[in-house]
């Protein structure tokens, strides 16, 4: 039996190539894993050898020969196949290991020229392991350290890797070279935002308890080359497995909170948040975050942009919560928070910025919508105050409002005050229902509406929205603007003695 042997990554080949050996496979490798082997004292042919010929071109080819690949892509029980082995003096491969050189870590760092990536491309690796793959009837491809253990477990015990064993290593093979060569695509593509073929490649972070329902099974995958995704560093410090709802809420926290740079606190359930604060401490950020709507915040994900005190870990213990994600926790406060045995807190170390320029990918049958994310934060400057006077204050719990607008479903009505939701109305196929939804909430949870803002993330098409919000208090409202009846909805908001804002541009959110 025969192994051929072809790594970057050496993580645990030491044992692997001994335990080969012991099992009586005769080792063939190239260059540097032929060195590193023989360092170890085991007794290894170098491909050089096998070939009958020198590495040539610096290096770009030698494993690209006949006596390689051959090796690997005959089938011994086809009689041609056999004959053309025995007339070429050719030795069939029972297994081939490679890993490749780690590209899009390498051009990602500063300074790369172009000529210095394109040497990165590893060629004769992806080759071999796709040859293994396509005849993994009789040879087996692995592609990763932590396969290692299992084909050597299997191996030692009947002398063999079974079919279905041999068949999953060629799957993951292939899922190998697929992301691999994505990678290369999108670096010669990355001056096309939107290239006429779009690779995409993602990599398993970790199974989930389950998808949207528990008779539907999930996982959660990161992106090749992203800069950082939604647990990069993250911590579980405590609590169940997360599920699906559970990151998918926590993602539309995470978009929303990184809106502000003040202590803030976002809560979410399904999707959409259901009470913003921003303050001049974390503890009060998650109060009045939490007041904002109390009876949806059951179920909560909350997200804090703060460490967790002691105080705040016992007030957010008292509710009855999903998931907690906070830059750290002082041992109070974990303390508290461990009492929910069921809540999840989840510990962000990653302190690195998400990648504004990253693609939003929805999944459609038979495709994807992809589109930039709405990542833009607007300032007053780009605005146009189209109605009354607008205060200092007013500008602050607009500005909040609108950015806290963006994050909700559509259509999508935000009510603030004091740098606080106090009612949000969401996902309504009838803006003006979105408007009373908003409504009711505040006046549910006993808001004071007088002096509130409102927030529209789309245009209003008639007055009756911002009518209903300006006879219950609302001063000033913000709104993109452009609808055919702007004179009526403006009229409306100069009666009351309200102001208006248009920021020329919409949010939807779907």
């Amino acid at each position: 039996m025969r192994a051929l042997i072809s790594v970057y990554d050496k993580t645990g080949l030491d044992d692997f190539a001994r335990g080969l050996a012991a099992l009586g496979f005769e080792l063939v490798a190239s260059g540097g894993t032929a060195a590193h082997l023989e360092e170890l004292g085991l007794e290894v042919e170098h491909v050089e050898d096998v070939t009958r010929a020198p590495e040539l071109f610096g290096g770009r080819v030698k494993t690209l020969h006949p006596r390689i690949h051959g090796g690997i892509l005959a089938r011994p029980d086809n009689a041609e196949d056999a004959a053309a082995l025995t007339e070429q003096e050719i030795e069939p491969f029972e297994l081939v290991c490679v890993n490749f050189y780690p590209f899009s870590t390498a051009v990602a760092k500063r300074g790369v020229r172009e000529e210095e990536a394109v040497e990165l491309i590893d060629i004769g690796g992806p080759s071999m392991l796709r040859a293994a793959a396509k005849n993994f009837e009789h040879v087996a491809a692995v592609s990763a350290p932590d396969q290692y253990q299992q084909v050597l477990a299997e191996l030692h015990n009947d002398g063999r890797l079974s079919r279905e064993t041999r068949r999953r290593l060629a799957a993951q093979a292939f899922a190998t070279t697929a992301a691999y060569e994505a990678a290369i695509a999108a670096w010669f593509s990355d001056d096309q935002h939107f290239p006429e073929t779009l690779t995409l490649s993602f990599s398993k972070v970790q199974d989930l308890r389950y998808g949207e329902n528990p008779h539907q099974r999930g996982a959660y995958y990161k992106e090749a080359g992203a800069r950082r995704d939604l647990l990069s560093k993250v911590e579980q410090l405590g609590g169940k497995e997360l599920s699906f709802i559970n990151l998918y809420d926590l993602n539309g926290a995470l978009l929303l909170l990184r809106e502000f740079t003040l202590p803030s606190c976002v809560i979410v359930k399904h999707a959409n948040a259901c009470g913003v604060a921003v303050a001049s401490t974390i503890e009060d950020a998650y109060e009045r975050a939490l007041a904002s709507d109390p009876l949806s915040a059951f179920g909560m994900v909350c997200a804090l942009n703060r460490p967790v005190t002691g105080a705040l870990g016992e007030r957010i213990a008292e509710q009855f919560a999903d998931v907690v994600y906070a830059p750290g926790y002082d041992d109070e406060a974990l303390s508290s928070l461990h009492a929910r045995t069921a809540l999840r807190i989840l510990a962000d170390h990653d302190r690195r910025a998400f990648t504004a320029g990253e693609r939003d990918v929805k999944r459609v049958l038979g495709g994807l919508l992809v589109q930039d994310r709405d990542w833009d934060v607007e300032d007053r400057e780009a605005m146009s105050v189209v109605a009354g006077n607008v205060s200092e204050e007013q500008w602050g719990d607009l500005l909040f409002a609108w950015r806290v607008c963006k994050h909700v479903g559509s259509n999508a009505i935000v009510l603030a005050k004091g740098l606080q939701t106090i009612g949000i109305g969401a996902g309504q196929q009838s803006r003006v229902d979105a408007v009373k939804i908003a409504l009711e909430k505040a006046r549910q949870h006993e808001h004071d509406l007088q002096g509130s803002v409102l927030a529209s993330d789309a245009f209003f098409p008639f007055a009756d929205g911002p009518e209903l919000a300006l006879a219950f208090g609302v001063t000033a409202v913000i709104q993109p603007g452009g609808s055919k009846r702007d004179d009526e909805v403006l009229a409306a908001v100069e009666r009351a003695g309200a102001s208006m804002v248009f920021t020329g541009r919409r949010h939807f959110r779907h």
